[in-house]
């Protein structure tokens, strides 16, 4: 049976207040708590519903009903409330773009080389979608907030353009099959708003394959100079050449396996590449082994690997009118011009995959012996 009564709540001094059925209120002073409690499973609890006087005692008889009824049937009171709330705020939670875009990318960077870093994949959307529109909430967003943002790069700057709105559509996509009330389709009307552009790709520059060996004989007895020999004399990527280390090399055989981290391609999808090593290079990984080193190029600082920058400086430094990277188009002209070898062994030597999945499932060789020997005719070439 109730006992309070609005006259007696309001008169009654501090303390607790019972009415009956797991109803009581805590009075202070001249407001109060309103508890419902209840025994689960042989555990007391208290479920607080409300304050008075917002919630009068009659409103907090109807919630103490409500929540008996599901005591009634065998749940918890305050499990259910608390699943009720997570829903709801779940259902009512629309992230920023921004938080989207940390969403989505924590997600994928299992998928990407260095986590994403080395390929740099934020790099276009935090440097020009986020400023733009990062703190604005992914159902509020339209058309005309991509187009605002990349309308100043677009025709300036087509290829970062590219990937911003490419990754712009990514982030959306998976935003919506994650359930957050997104649109990816906006992405594609910003692109027809902004329309076609005419991009002529600007091809790395190079030095050409008569010149390499004048080149290669002013290159500096340094830490960047070494390095340019090396990818002159292995026609791999920069990142793989900067960070090789002794311990990679198989002085026996002259072989050096370039771990799978490094070497191009799409994370878990690639596998270690083996390169040919000829005499200068074996005699320079000897000599740093001998010094103690196991990293090839090494810095100052720790002996951490050199970086790209400074393998860059040295060829500037000599006019050299290419880059590190531009050497692989030396060797492959060269491969041309002169009928080195085959097509094959040429885009082996350079890390390409050769053909489609299937004849790739058949045809499983890396042409090791016969890239040793056309990289053996490009060395006499450049000494």
């Amino acid at each position: 049976m109730a006992k309070l009564f609005n006259a007696t709540i309001q008169k009654a001094a501090n303390g607790k207040l019972q009415d009956g059925r797991g109803l009581l209120i805590v009075k202070k002073g001249s407001s109060g708590k309103w508890v419902y409690r209840y025994s689960h499973l042989g555990k007391r609890r208290e479920m607080g519903l409300g304050t008075w006087p917002t919630v009068t005692l009659a409103e907090a008889r109807k919630i103490r009903d409500q929540w008996a009824t599901v005591l009634a049937s065998g749940n918890d009171p305050i499990d259910v409330r608390d699943a009720e709330r997570a829903s709801q705020k779940e259902e009512l939670h629309d992230p920023t773009f921004s938080e989207l875009t940390d969403m989505v990318f924590e997600a994928r960077k299992a998928t990407l080389r260095g986590d994403g870093t080395r390929g740099r994949w934020r790099s276009p959307i935090d440097l020009y979608i986020i400023p733009a529109f990062g703190k604005k909430p992914g159902s509020q967003l339209t058309q005309r907030d991509v187009v605002d943002a990349l309308r100043p790069i677009w025709k300036t700057k087509p290829p970062t353009a590219e990937k911003a709105i490419q990754r712009t559509k990514i982030i959306l996509r998976s935003a919506k099959r994650m359930g957050f009330p997104v649109y990816p389709d906006i992405v594609d009307s910003a692109q027809e708003i902004l329309g076609v552009v005419h991009h002529e790709v600007q091809h790395m520059p190079s030095v050409d394959w008569q010149d390499i060996p004048d080149l290669y004989a002013r290159l500096p007895d340094t830490i960047g100079g070494d390095c340019n020999r090396w990818i002159i004399l292995t026609c791999v990527r920069m990142e793989a050449a900067r960070r090789a280390r002794v311990s990679e090399i198989d002085f026996e055989t002259a072989t050096w396996t370039v771990p799978a981290d490094r070497v191009k391609g799409q994370k878990g999808k690639v596998e270690p590449f083996r390169v040919p090593l000829v005499q200068p290079l074996i005699d320079m990984a000897l000599q740093r082994k001998e010094m103690g080193f196991d990293v090839i190029f090494p810095t100052p600082y720790k002996g951490a690997p050199i970086s790209n920058a400074a393998v860059e400086k040295t060829l500037r430094t000599l006019n050299a009118g290419g880059t590190p990277h531009g050497f692989r188009t030396s060797f492959r002209t060269w491969v041309q011009d002169t009928e080195a070898c085959s097509y094959d062994v040429a885009e082996m030597v350079l890390g390409h995959k050769i053909g489609g999945i299937v004849e790739r499932t058949y045809a499983r060789s890396d042409l090791l012996e016969q890239r040793r020997k056309v990289m053996q005719d490009w060395a006499g070439h450049v000494l």
